[in-house]
């Protein structure tokens, strides 16, 4: 495992393009990829309610904990990963 600083637990920018901001449900973490498997949009810009972030573009859901898409479970973006190291998060990048 390759486990890389993204952020402060306090920020909410990750700064990496293909990983969506990190989502924070409940006091848990979850690593998404940033990219919507239908049309290319991007998940970190979508509105997160729950565990389910839906893509800004055409309404595609994902839940954060799985990356499988609501209406077709068989279907899935990359799940990473996510440690909170102090008041880093740290993500397993592969």
């Amino acid at each position: 495992m390759k486990f890389r600083r993204v952020r402060s637990a306090n920020s909410k920018s990750t700064a990496r393009p293909w990983l969506s901001p990190i989502s924070n449900v409940d006091g848990t973490f979850y690593a998404i990829h940033n990219t919507c498997l239908h049309r290319g949009g991007p998940l970190g810009e979508g509105e997160l309610k729950g565990k389910v972030v839906t893509c800004p573009w055409h309404g595609w859901q994902y839940d954060v904990s799985t990356g499988k898409v609501a209406l077709n479970p068989a279907v899935a973006v990359a799940c990473f990963p996510v440690e909170v190291r102090g008041e880093d998060i740290w993500v397993d990048c592969g």
